[in-house]
């Protein structure tokens, strides 16, 4: 107990020596980055020493192998980690290199960020929409879009990965941890006074010279000649002709005189052209006369048809449409008949000033077949045709000497017959049919025949008929709705509806017949014009009944003889039994 009774012996501030390294003042805390001292290797984890803990975190080896750390690592050297756990349930402190090094990267990120000051970076491989870029203080990943690369466009950046370059942040999301860069905005930034000063030399009108460096969709990129300036030339300032990328009369490195056609100080830009330089073609349109035959080439291929350009003028092209190739197919493209570079010759049919567009024809070159046609045959020749193709409502046939030609009968000039659709079906490719031409149309490129204008028509067996004359006709058919029937000696069927069977409702069933009876009947309806004719039984009953009465006196005049009313007086008689 002496040594508590005087605490300024040698012995008590020892004591309290030894209790002041017990208990550090150094306040711990998870979730910060320390500075920690390697004290052991081993093959497979580092040992380090972090004032204030009790015991040495551990870490692993391939950690550092993945930071690039690993073959430079010595006993004493200083490693910065993230503190992650004080203790975990086995009593081992946690802590992560590779964590505190993003965070700290990241916390260098957010300060070049928001001072707006360039980082080093360099590219190490490309992804969809850009590349990803490596932080080279810290190793933290980041991502810079493919149109951030450089201020022009490039096909291959093979020169610049892996490559040390300076970069600006344009982009953070704390949350998301995604960091974007951009190497153009520098580039832009070093151009943008140069620029400036470049703009002054140059003015509107003014002729220079160019070097094609890119393409795009819209247009060519060229250098221009002893000035670290880009221009564009836009698709439709390079030709007169129509192109649909500027491959099409360019090559790269291709040297060319540009006129400088605008300048933009407040975008930095020079608006160039390559047409302009050289005189319009379209001046010499005048010297083109319509319906006249001129040799065009072959440019270009559309899905509607092709661009020509005349072959004694430069860039003035003209429009051949799919439908002004061919007289007789219809369906024929420019694709299937010509060829890239062949020369053809056609006949101008329109030139529109104003729209700047020519169109050509290629059929107006050849014969008209039709003309031909209308030469040969009149309206209203009978001749024998061969069957080509059908469809659903009628036949092409062609005469022999015309077997491209195709001729137009409609299933209703087939056959007098309502079932004229019937009989479209019988006819099969290679038959041959006498047929009458009934109309040559030049213009529609028609001609329309006809196959029952050669028959004799059945209905002119009524010409000599009239309303209510009686008729002997033949049963062919009966259903539900009446009777099909046909008159002797006429080669048509009609109808007599159920309702027109006869006067008494109990006998108007067309199951009274069977078929192939010969009956009577009136002529109800006759109409000429309309080739319409209604028969009936019922009429003719009518008919007969007035003709009786006519002749016998009125219905009631057999009433006063004996027995008149026996039958009468019978059935009363039964009805009250």
């Amino acid at each position: 107990m002496e040594i508590y009774n005087n605490l300024d012996t040698t012995a008590s501030q020892e004591f309290e020596k030894l209790l002041s390294g017990q208990f550090s003042k150094t306040k711990i805390e998870e979730g910060k980055i320390y500075s920690a001292e390697v004290t052991k290797i081993s093959d497979k984890y580092i040992w380090a020493h972090i004032n204030g803990l009790k015991s040495e975190p551990v870490i692993d080896i391939n950690e550092l192998k993945t930071m690039g750390l690993y073959q430079d690592i010595k006993l004493g050297d200083k490693l910065e980690v993230l503190l992650e756990r004080i203790e975990n349930k086995n009593g081992e402190v946690i802590v992560s290199a590779t964590k505190a090094q993003k965070i700290k990267g990241w916390d260098k990120l957010v300060e070049a960020f928001e001072k707006n000051e360039p980082i080093m970076g360099k590219i190490t491989s490309k992804c969809k929409g850009g590349v990803i870029c490596e932080h080279i203080d810290t190793g933290s990943l980041m991502f810079m879009p493919g149109s951030q690369i450089s201020d022009t466009p490039l096909k291959d950046i093979s020169h610049l990965m892996n490559e040390p370059l300076k970069l600006a942040v344009i982009k953070l999301d704390k949350i998301r941890g995604n960091c974007c860069v951009s190497r153009r905005q520098i580039i832009s930034s070093f151009k943008k006074e140069d620029k400036v000063k470049l703009l002054d030399k140059f003015e509107v009108g003014q002729k220079i010279k160019g070097v094609c460096k890119g393409f795009t969709s819209f247009g060519a990129f060229f250098s221009i000649d002893g000035e670290q300036m880009d221009t564009l030339v836009h698709l439709m300032e390079l030709s007169y002709s129509r192109i649909s990328h500027p491959e099409d009369v360019l090559n790269i490195g291709d040297a060319k005189d540009l006129l400088i056609i605008g300048i933009d100080k407040e975008k930095l830009q020079i608006s160039t052209s390559i047409r302009q330089l050289s005189p319009d073609p379209f001046l010499e349109v005048d010297k083109y006369k319509i319906n006249e035959n001129y040799q065009i080439k072959v440019i270009k291929f559309l899905d509607f048809g092709l661009f020509g350009e005349f072959v004694d003028s430069s860039g003035l092209t003209v429009l051949l449409h799919n439908s002004e190739l061919s007289h007789l197919k219809k369906n024929l493209t420019a694709k299937k008949l010509f060829k890239l570079g062949e020369i053809i010759t056609v006949k101008l049919i329109d030139v529109d000033k104003d729209k700047r567009r020519i169109a050509a024809s290629y059929k107006a070159t050849q014969e008209n077949p039709f003309k031909v046609f209308e030469n040969k045959y009149k309206i209203g020749d009978v001749c024998e045709m061969t069957v080509k193709s059908s469809n659903e409502y009628a036949l092409f046939v062609a005469t022999e000497d015309f077997p491209e030609l195709d001729c137009f009968l409609h299933c209703n000039d087939l056959t007098f017959n309502e079932q004229s659709e019937e009989e479209l079906k019988k006819y099969k490719e290679g038959d041959k049919i006498q047929v009458k031409i009934l109309q040559i149309q030049i213009d529609e490129q028609k001609v329309r025949v006809s196959h029952r204008a050669t028959l004799s028509d059945p209905f002119d067996w009524f010409a000599d008929k009239k309303i209510k004359e009686a008729i002997t006709v033949k049963i062919i058919s009966t259903d539900n709705k009446g009777l099909v029937v046909r008159p002797e000696g006429c080669e048509m069927n009609f109808v007599i509806k159920k309702s027109a069977i006869a006067i008494n409702i109990a006998d108007a069933r067309p199951a009274r017949f069977t078929g192939g009876e010969r009956i009577d009947c009136a002529i109800q309806e006759l109409d000429f014009d309309k080739r319409k004719v209604t028969l009936s039984i019922k009429l003719l009953e009518e008919i007969e009944r007035k003709v009786a009465l006519d002749t016998y006196g009125s219905e009631a005049s057999g009433k006063n003889l004996p027995f008149s009313s026996l039958s009468e007086d019978l059935e009363k008689k039964k009805k009250e039994e």
